[in-house]
Protein backbone atom coordinates (compact mmCIF):
# COMPACT_ATOMS: atom_id res chain seq x y z
CA UNK A 1 0.00 0.00 0.00
CA UNK A 2 1.64 3.20 -1.18
CA UNK A 3 1.69 6.57 1.30
CA UNK A 4 -1.04 8.23 0.06
CA UNK A 5 -3.48 5.33 0.24
CA UNK A 6 -2.42 4.87 3.75
CA UNK A 7 -2.51 8.45 4.95
CA UNK A 8 -6.00 8.44 3.85
CA UNK A 9 -7.14 5.34 5.69
CA UNK A 10 -5.29 6.90 8.59
CA UNK A 11 -7.64 10.09 8.04
CA UNK A 12 -10.67 8.04 7.49
CA UNK A 13 -10.02 6.05 10.50
CA UNK A 14 -9.83 9.31 12.86
CA UNK A 15 -12.86 11.05 11.16
CA UNK A 16 -15.41 7.55 11.57
CA UNK A 17 -13.93 7.10 15.08
CA UNK A 18 -14.76 11.14 16.18
CA UNK A 19 -18.20 10.58 14.44
CA UNK A 20 -18.64 7.31 16.57
CA UNK A 21 -17.61 9.27 20.12
CA UNK A 22 -20.06 12.38 18.42
CA UNK A 23 -22.83 10.16 18.21
CA UNK A 24 -22.68 8.49 21.64
CA UNK A 25 -21.84 12.22 23.56
CA UNK A 26 -25.03 13.67 21.33
CA UNK A 27 -27.03 10.89 22.48
CA UNK A 28 -25.51 11.79 26.59
CA UNK A 29 -25.41 15.31 26.65
CA UNK A 30 -29.45 15.42 24.56
CA UNK A 31 -30.86 13.68 26.45
CA UNK A 32 -29.75 15.13 29.49
CA UNK A 33 -30.85 18.11 27.75
CA UNK A 34 -34.77 16.95 27.57
CA UNK A 35 -35.00 14.63 30.66
CA UNK A 36 -36.93 16.91 32.52
CA UNK A 37 -39.25 16.91 29.72
CA UNK A 38 -39.74 13.27 29.79
CA UNK A 39 -37.83 12.82 26.65
CA UNK A 40 -34.73 11.25 25.05
CA UNK A 41 -33.37 12.01 21.85
CA UNK A 42 -35.49 9.47 19.96
CA UNK A 43 -38.29 11.06 21.35
CA UNK A 44 -36.81 14.56 20.15
CA UNK A 45 -36.28 13.51 16.34
CA UNK A 46 -40.01 11.97 16.11
CA UNK A 47 -41.32 15.35 17.56
CA UNK A 48 -38.90 16.97 15.54
CA UNK A 49 -39.61 15.53 12.38
CA UNK A 50 -43.91 15.85 13.37
CA UNK A 51 -43.73 19.57 13.83
CA UNK A 52 -42.65 19.67 10.43
CA UNK A 53 -45.16 21.32 8.18
CA UNK A 54 -45.35 18.81 5.66
CA UNK A 55 -46.12 16.28 8.65
CA UNK A 56 -49.13 18.57 10.04
CA UNK A 57 -51.85 15.69 9.04
CA UNK A 58 -49.79 12.68 10.26
CA UNK A 59 -46.95 10.28 8.75
CA UNK A 60 -47.13 7.01 8.00
CA UNK A 61 -45.12 4.63 10.10
CA UNK A 62 -43.10 3.69 7.55
CA UNK A 63 -42.33 7.08 5.95
CA UNK A 64 -41.42 8.13 9.23
CA UNK A 65 -38.66 5.17 9.62
CA UNK A 66 -37.21 6.12 6.24
CA UNK A 67 -37.08 9.71 6.96
CA UNK A 68 -35.17 9.00 10.54
CA UNK A 69 -33.37 6.08 8.72
CA UNK A 70 -34.45 3.68 11.43
CA UNK A 71 -36.05 0.81 11.26
CA UNK A 72 -39.75 0.10 11.47
CA UNK A 73 -39.30 -2.83 14.31
CA UNK A 74 -37.29 -0.35 16.73
CA UNK A 75 -39.05 2.65 15.72
CA UNK A 76 -42.26 0.88 16.90
CA UNK A 77 -41.00 1.04 20.48
CA UNK A 78 -40.24 4.55 20.35
CA UNK A 79 -44.15 5.42 19.37
CA UNK A 80 -45.43 2.83 21.45
CA UNK A 81 -43.76 4.71 24.82
CA UNK A 82 -44.56 8.09 22.98
CA UNK A 83 -47.93 6.69 22.21
CA UNK A 84 -48.41 5.89 26.10
CA UNK A 85 -47.64 9.34 27.41
CA UNK A 86 -49.62 10.90 25.00
CA UNK A 87 -47.13 12.97 23.09
CA UNK A 88 -48.10 11.31 19.78
CA UNK A 89 -51.83 9.60 18.47
CA UNK A 90 -51.45 6.72 16.47
CA UNK A 91 -54.54 6.26 13.68
CA UNK A 92 -55.01 3.72 10.97
CA UNK A 93 -54.53 5.53 7.53
CA UNK A 94 -57.82 5.94 6.20
CA UNK A 95 -56.01 5.44 2.70
CA UNK A 96 -54.67 2.55 3.46
CA UNK A 97 -56.39 0.47 6.31
CA UNK A 98 -53.26 -1.56 6.64
CA UNK A 99 -51.05 1.37 7.12
CA UNK A 100 -51.00 3.90 10.46
CA UNK A 101 -50.36 7.29 10.59
CA UNK A 102 -48.76 9.38 13.47
CA UNK A 103 -49.61 12.78 14.31
CA UNK A 104 -48.22 14.95 17.14
CA UNK A 105 -50.91 15.51 20.23
CA UNK A 106 -51.92 18.85 21.62
CA UNK A 107 -49.98 17.68 24.79
CA UNK A 108 -47.18 16.94 22.67
CA UNK A 109 -46.90 20.10 20.80
CA UNK A 110 -46.82 21.89 24.12
CA UNK A 111 -44.13 19.97 25.23
CA UNK A 112 -41.96 20.37 21.85
CA UNK A 113 -42.85 23.86 21.69
CA UNK A 114 -43.21 25.60 25.34
CA UNK A 115 -41.31 23.16 27.37
CA UNK A 116 -38.01 21.22 25.10
CA UNK A 117 -37.50 23.91 22.20
CA UNK A 118 -36.00 26.22 24.98
CA UNK A 119 -33.59 23.91 26.44
CA UNK A 120 -32.44 22.78 22.91
CA UNK A 121 -31.62 26.21 21.93
CA UNK A 122 -29.70 26.15 24.48
CA UNK A 123 -27.99 23.03 24.17
CA UNK A 124 -27.43 24.40 20.45
CA UNK A 125 -25.20 27.31 21.65
CA UNK A 126 -23.29 25.00 23.98
CA UNK A 127 -22.38 21.99 21.38
CA UNK A 128 -21.20 24.95 18.35
CA UNK A 129 -19.56 26.93 20.94
CA UNK A 130 -16.87 28.86 18.88
CA UNK A 131 -18.96 27.70 15.70
CA UNK A 132 -18.93 30.89 12.83
CA UNK A 133 -22.07 30.84 10.29
CA UNK A 134 -19.29 29.88 8.10
CA UNK A 135 -18.30 26.73 9.97
CA UNK A 136 -22.05 25.78 10.43
CA UNK A 137 -22.25 25.65 6.51
CA UNK A 138 -19.50 24.17 5.70
CA UNK A 139 -20.15 21.23 8.78
CA UNK A 140 -23.45 20.65 7.23
CA UNK A 141 -21.93 20.38 4.06
CA UNK A 142 -20.15 17.79 4.16
CA UNK A 143 -22.22 15.46 6.54
CA UNK A 144 -24.94 15.97 3.72
CA UNK A 145 -22.16 14.61 1.56
CA UNK A 146 -21.10 11.86 3.69
CA UNK A 147 -24.80 11.03 4.62
CA UNK A 148 -25.22 10.97 0.81
CA UNK A 149 -22.76 8.17 0.69
CA UNK A 150 -23.74 6.13 3.43
CA UNK A 151 -27.41 6.06 2.27
CA UNK A 152 -26.22 4.09 -0.87
CA UNK A 153 -24.15 1.76 0.54
CA UNK A 154 -27.42 1.11 2.83
CA UNK A 155 -30.00 1.05 -0.32
CA UNK A 156 -27.04 -1.07 -2.13
CA UNK A 157 -27.24 -4.04 0.32
CA UNK A 158 -31.00 -3.07 1.12
CA UNK A 159 -30.74 -2.74 5.25
CA UNK A 160 -34.25 -1.57 6.76
CA UNK A 161 -32.41 0.97 8.88
CA UNK A 162 -30.49 0.95 11.52
CA UNK A 163 -31.71 0.32 15.53
CA UNK A 164 -33.13 3.13 17.40
CA UNK A 165 -32.77 1.83 20.57
CA UNK A 166 -35.16 3.41 23.31
CA UNK A 167 -34.51 1.12 26.54
CA UNK A 168 -33.84 2.62 30.37
CA UNK A 169 -30.51 4.42 29.61
CA UNK A 170 -29.55 2.66 26.41
CA UNK A 171 -27.16 4.06 23.90
CA UNK A 172 -27.71 4.13 20.28
CA UNK A 173 -26.64 0.92 19.20
CA UNK A 174 -26.34 3.00 15.49
CA UNK A 175 -26.37 6.89 14.53
CA UNK A 176 -29.68 7.93 13.71
CA UNK A 177 -30.74 11.13 11.64
CA UNK A 178 -31.07 13.77 14.40
CA UNK A 179 -33.87 15.45 12.25
CA UNK A 180 -34.38 19.19 13.74
CA UNK A 181 -32.42 17.57 16.53
CA UNK A 182 -33.86 20.59 13.45
CA UNK A 183 -34.78 15.51 17.74
CA UNK A 184 -34.77 5.80 24.96
CA UNK A 185 -35.74 5.27 27.98
CA UNK A 186 -39.17 4.94 29.36
CA UNK A 187 -38.02 7.36 32.26
CA UNK A 188 -34.83 9.24 31.25
CA UNK A 189 -32.16 8.38 33.67
CA UNK A 190 -30.54 11.35 35.74
CA UNK A 191 -27.27 10.92 33.55
CA UNK A 192 -27.80 8.43 30.21
CA UNK A 193 -25.02 6.27 29.54
CA UNK A 194 -23.19 7.23 26.54
CA UNK A 195 -22.02 3.70 24.55
CA UNK A 196 -18.15 2.78 25.08
CA UNK A 197 -16.04 1.49 22.70
CA UNK A 198 -15.28 -2.36 23.44
CA UNK A 199 -11.65 -3.32 22.99
CA UNK A 200 -11.76 -4.52 19.93
CA UNK A 201 -13.34 -0.98 18.48
CA UNK A 202 -10.71 0.99 20.30
CA UNK A 203 -8.22 -1.29 18.36
CA UNK A 204 -9.47 -0.82 15.05
CA UNK A 205 -10.92 2.01 15.18
CA UNK A 206 -8.80 4.43 16.94
CA UNK A 207 -5.22 3.18 16.11
CA UNK A 208 -4.61 6.13 14.66
CA UNK A 209 -6.50 8.62 16.44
Amino acid sequence: MDDQRQSRIDMANRIFFRLYQSANMLHKTGSRAVQDEGLTTQQWAVLGALSRPAAGGGVGVGELARYLMVSRQNLAGVISRMERDALVQVDTDLRDRRSRRVTMTDHGRRVWQQEAQPKIRDYYEQALEGFSSADMTHLLHYLLKLLGNMTRIDEHHGADGPEFDDDQGGAQKSAANPTKLGAQSEKPTKRAKSGTPSRKDRTSLAAKR
